[in-house]
């Protein structure tokens, strides 16, 4: 077949969901989902405990760079993607937080409709997942103790926490509580404020992938795998279809874009779609002048406080430095999907914070605009992360093996104000885009960074905690406003949550490329459902966001279409 109802540019998590959502409706109408990488069905992909270097695997990664970041000491940073069935849901380190139901009160407000207001969106998230609450004989519920209300249990993605956790998680735990930070016992209730064991996308050893819900063969679902798409096909200005690698696609009723923040706007602007100076200096001939396509990129970013321990501390060097050890476990882990590879950097730390006096008094917080102030006091958002028991040892070259009894901690910032853009740089429509974050370049955002590593030091400088040091690896030299404003530009790292770069508003927003019904503006037919359209950078590891929102998109086309959507199948 060359023509179908709908196709979807994309199979992460949006355009899974999205293709899920609409082959499943009772009309099933005719599908095609392409994917501009292969499938990668090996199951040794999704080896929990290792889901940390799955990025590292070149044929799975688009290999993206920032440009030169000038506020973090000119550095170009990783901007790591997905590029293979389930898109960076194959590559991501499977953390599955969905954020603060004030995010979608905001979402909400911003574009005019309540369908994306908490109510609606946590119902969605309930049909997506199947939970598993399960703990490890044991340990206490103050830890963890989700309720059954706030979680699904018949939707195809299976997440919750590791069957088995490592010794010293939870006395880690109990050192948060001691310095002040509260125990939160389900970090997806909508509330993440408080410090809670992660919920992963994962379950028995297995990783879940975006991939996990198309997986059922259907009639009306076409997948089409190492089809990267160039440009949509347009008859005046309404899309037909698209072309891939000089094939031709036609929908004969809507293209929709699930390629990412980062490979939407280059497929509208290499179709004539986007700011007609940056179309015009490649000689792209302008269909549509749209401004707004590739601005307003936000992410969030993070830095490591590193510190050897004694061995006695922590079990890691026992596994991480013994070869035989390891591949012991990968032997078990394929046999039953349990032992250390089920255990090992398989069940964080994670917590969420508030900055109280020392930001919201300053006078960087102060010049915000009204709006985003109010958003930022709301009681559920929070400003931001902390996370434990990150296998850093993958990420410093040459990590000494004589350092492998470490901790580290991953210091977070959320609700930054800086908004960045990709561009063009090519006429080529293969060629990426140039990427441009602008970290630390807003004055909140450098203001919010020192504030939260210094609170952090409530933990990472406890004597609960140092007892068991033995040198630093990673820190910063004091806790002076120079000293932690320099670690993060020496250190700063993407969170890899692109965000933004076609932006969903009210319909003639100066600042919006799509309306609440994800319609592009100025082109029929054409519609954008990823993380590119979130108006908000929600609190969380964006997954989870990604899944919902192309949720979201499926059920408003099958009530448009009349297409009868039923969500126990979705």
């Amino acid at each position: 077949m060359s023509t179908f109802d709908f196709i979807i540019v994309g199979s992460g998590p949006s355009g899974s969901a999205l293709a899920a959502g609409l082959a499943n409706s009772n009309a099933k109408p005719q599908v095609l989902l392409l994917e501009a990488g292969d499938y990668k069905e090996d199951r040794n992909l999704r080896v929990d405990g290792q889901r940390w270097l799955t990025f590292q695997d070149q044929s799975m990664n688009w290999g993206f760079k920032t440009t030169p970041q000038s506020d973090c000491n000119n550095r170009e940073i990783d901007y790591s993607r997905g590029r293979c069935m389930g898109g960076s849901s194959a590559i991501n380190f499977g953390v599955y937080s969905v954020g603060a139901r004030d995010d979608y009160q905001e979402w909400a407000r911003i574009v005019g409709d309540k369908e994306f207001a908490w109510e609606d969106i946590q119902r969605r998230f309930k049909e997506l997942e199947t939970f598993h609450g399960e703990i490890p004989a044991g340990v206490d519920a103050k830890y963890a103790d989700p309720k059954s209300t706030d979680h699904g249990s018949k939707g195809p993605l299976h997440v919750g926490f590791a069957k088995e956790w490592e010794r010293d998680l939870t006395e880690l735990l109990d050192i948060f509580e001691e310095a002040g930070f509260p125990l939160n016992p389900d970090h997806n209730s909508g509330n993440p404020i408080g410090m809670s064991v992660l919920i992963n996308s994962a379950h028995k050893g297995l990783r879940s992938t975006a991939g996990d819900l198309v997986k059922e063969k259907l009639d009306n679902l076409t997948i089409v795998t190492a089809a990267s798409v160039q440009r949509i096909l347009l008859d005046g200005k309404k899309a037909v279809g698209v072309e891939s690698n000089g094939k031709k696609y036609y929908a004969a009723k809507e293209v929709i874009l699930s390629a990412g923040s980062l490979n939407d706007p280059r497929i509208l602007m290499h179709s004539g779609i986007g700011p007609a100076a940056q179309l015009e200096k490649y000689q792209i001939p302008v269909v549509h002048d749209l401004p707004a396509v590739g601005q307003g990129l936000r992410d969030h970013c993070f830095v490591p406080i590193v510190n050897t321990r004694t061995e006695s501390s922590t079990d890691r060097k026992a596994f991480y430095g013994d070869k035989a050890a390891m591949e012991a476990a990968q032997k078990q882990w394929q046999q039953d999907g349990t032992g250390p590879w089920a255990k090992f950097a398989c069940e964080l730390g994670i917590g969420w914070f508030k900055l109280a006096e020392q930001l919201t008094s300053s006078p960087e917080f102060k010049a915000l605009p009204a709006d985003e102030q109010l958003y930022l006091l709301q009681e559920t958002v929070p400003h931001y992360e902390i996370l434990t028991h990150f296998p850093i040892h993958w990420f410093i070259p040459d990590f000494p093996a004589e350092a492998l009894s470490y901790s580290c901690l991953l210091v977070f910032l959320f609700n930054a104000q800086t908004r960045g853009e990709v561009t063009l740089q090519s006429s080529d429509p293969d060629a990426p885009l140039s990427f441009n974050p602008k970290f630390l370049a807003h004055p909140f955002d450098r203001k919010l960074a020192i504030e939260a590593l210094r609170d952090s030091f409530r933990i990472a400088k406890h004597e609960s905690y140092t007892k068991d040091h033995v040198a630093p690896l990673a820190m910063p030299k004091s806790d002076s406003d120079e000293d932690l404003l320099q670690y993060w530009r020496e250190n700063i790292s993407s969170s890899w949550h692109m965000t933004g770069t076609a932006k969903m508003g009210k319909k003639g927003d100066a600042d919006a490329v799509v309306d609440p019904d994800f319609k592009v503006a100025g082109i029929d037919n054409l519609r954008i459902a990823d993380m590119a359209v979130v108006p908000v950078l929600v609190n969380a590891h964006v997954q989870a966001v990604a899944y919902v929102t192309g949720a979201t998109c499926a059920e408003k086309l099958v009530k448009e279409y009349n297409l009868d959507h039923n969500p126990a199948k979705i």
